[in-house]
């Protein structure tokens, strides 16, 4: 007698609908694939098109060897792949459209649970938003961080050294002759950043919410163990289909808690906050941006990575890994949130150890003493802004200066590097026109490049304010997220330049000092309020209709919450 799983309202019975059913699936396949054994998918955001994750059709078959090896069924199922250095405008604009997209075919097709393939910044966070509204039994494998490259024998970090190098050439300090010849050397090896960007930061926050095997985040993409563990991930997916343990069953405000700790110790990316709170939301679990705060703030800063330290992924693996990390701020974690394996994750930290205090700072002496993100809130951002001090120079955290305004991205190339622009090492950037709706997308564009002008001073850092987002993989006293945004109507439409900006990330404050009697009497322009495209038709169209600001995600409103795998009616 077939066992009663969810590919049976599918393959079950003799009428002529199961006979479609299992007769287009045959193709060599015996009739005991369809009797009693549940059919794992494996969404695959592998891609050519997105280089970080074009590995993973080998680590698909690994994750295959388990399935099988358990009793189950793989199906490989090819889902939306966002490559964050390639699409255009922003890959963060297709991140709820591939979302949507893969909780739709993990519900619409006859499977009973899912294996999540993700590396790349926005793939992970997709696949967790989908996985948590459809509600079928997952487990995600990341695809891993490259290994280091090199040149002229210093080790090259992702993203921050693309930052750095091209900041020194604006600066007349390195040739572009040898700014281009870094270019092969920059990525060494199949996997995604080596620096604490996005994709390294959501794999390990991954792990510490639960929805990975424990010890697996941050295994470096050509390592054989992660072949291993794709395998092991596999078995575990059957396993998780016949005890039914989905999202919904283990995922609490416990599991975020110890995500948001471990943002703060490994020094994470900021896209790791809009990213957890679209998926809390999916999960219907209360969590605000001010939790970061609240929870991370005074969480010490542990692993010594870029940007906000010096070494690189492939190093915090050899040095103990992220379990080594979590064992230093165990007596900050949450003791009963419980992992894809049914056991907490605090179970797997007893046997972790520090091999290279260099690389993993130990507890009693952190790189930084409070280091999470920190909440700011006042005149110029009323529903929250955000800041990652331990990226920020530190003489910056409280500051006054006059600001110098750019209406979108365009404005900014265009007139950043005039002689005549008014600005000097003591002024404020601020960047609009970049949230959400008013790019739309919400850019990486935050971490504003210098004047050349200051650069060949030697200025490398100044107060930048922007409603946008920035690579995980940059640096810099950068304020982001500034809610609402912009095209919004938020306050940031109304600054001029010339106005005075507070900062005081200690008190975690963020003024605009003009009275509000002035501000009444101001009005953005058309550009700011209207974004700079508006476009009639398409995703673009949809998503500008509905998306929700950063503090809530930047969700589109009707994909907040579950609607679960049930399917009513049948296809033919």
């Amino acid at each position: 007698m077939m066992t009663e799983y969810r590919s049976s309202e599918w393959y079950g019975g003799e009428d002529r609908n199961a006979y479609i059913h299992r007769a287009w699936m045959r193709r060599g396949v015996p009739a005991s694939a369809f009797e009693g054994r549940p059919q794992i998918a494996i969404a695959n955001t592998a891609s050519d098109l997105t280089p970080c994750n074009s590995h993973l059709t080998e680590i698909a078959q690994s994750v295959k060897n388990g399935i099988y090896e358990a009793g189950g069924i793989p199906l490989e199922l090819p889902v939306v792949s966002l490559g964050e250095t390639q699409v255009r405008p922003t890959a963060m604009l297709w991140r709820n459209m591939a979302a949507m997209a893969t909780e739709e075919m993990l519900r619409a097709n006859p499977i009973d649970g899912t294996v999540l393939l993700g590396g790349c910044d926005k793939t992970i966070p997709s696949l967790l938003m989908a996985a948590a509204s459809v509600d079928l039994p997952a487990v995600v494998v990341p695809g891993g961080p490259m290994l280091t490259g090199h040149f002229r024998n210093e080790a090259l970090g992702c993203g921050t050294d693309v930052w750095r190098l091209s900041e020194e050439v604006r600066a007349g300090t390195l040739s572009e002759v040898a700014f281009l010849r870094s270019e092969s050397s920059m990525i060494r090896s199949k996997g995604h950043c080596n620096t604490m960007g996005t994709a390294s930061t959501m794999a390990l926050v991954a792990e510490a919410l639960g929805v990975v095997i424990p010890g697996v985040a941050g295994t470096p993409a050509p390592d054989a163990r992660l072949l291993e563990a794709a395998h092991e991930s596999g078995r575990l997916a059957v396993q998780l289909v016949t005890e039914d343990r989905r999202p919904s069953t283990f995922l609490t405000r416990g599991s975020f808690h110890n995500a948001i700790v471990a943002l703060a110790a490994i020094g994470g990316s900021t896209n790791a906050v809009v990213h957890l709170l679209a998926v809390a939301g999916r999960l219907g679990i209360d969590l605000e941006v001010d939790d970061f705060d609240r929870i991370g703030a005074e969480v010490p800063l542990l692993v010594n990575l870029q940007p906000a330290g010096k070494y690189l992924m492939d190093d915090l693996y050899r040095a103990g890994g992220f379990l080594a990390v979590m064992k230093e701020v165990r007596d900050l974690l949450d003791p009963d949130a419980l992992t894809i394996t049914g056991r907490p994750f605090v179970d797997y930290l007893d046997d972790a150890h520090v091999w290279d205090p260099q690389v993993i700072a130990p507890r009693s002496e952190p790189l930084i003493a409070a280091a999470g993100i920190s909440v700011l809130r006042g005149s110029l951002a009323p529903g929250g802004a955000i800041i990652k001090p331990a990226a920020a120079s530190p003489h910056l955290l409280k500051h006054r200066g006059r600001a110098v305004v750019f209406d979108s991205i365009e404005d900014f190339h265009a007139r950043i590097d005039d002689p005549a622009l008014d600005i000097d090492e003591g002024s404020v950037m601020v960047l609009r026109g970049c949230g959400p709706r008013g790019y739309p997308g919400m850019p990486e564009v935050s971490n504003l490049p210098l004047p050349k002008k200051l650069l060949e001073r030697g200025v490398r850092d100044i107060v930048r304010i922007c409603d946008g987002r920035m690579s995980g993989t940059a640096y810099g006293t950068v304020i982001l997220h500034v809610t609402p945004e912009a095209a919004a109507g938020g306050p940031l439409s109304l600054v001029q330049s010339g106005d005075w900006i507070s900062l005081d990330v200690r008190n975690r404050r963020l003024d605009l000092e003009v009275s509000a009697e002035e501000l009444a009497g101001r009005r953005p322009n058309e550009s700011t309020v209207n974004g700079y495209a508006n476009p009639r038709r398409g995703w673009e169209r949809l998503y500008i209709d509905h998306v929700l600001q950063a503090d809530q995600g930047a969700d589109l409103d009707f994909l907040v919450g579950r609607s679960g795998a049930a399917v009513s009616r049948e296809s033919h």
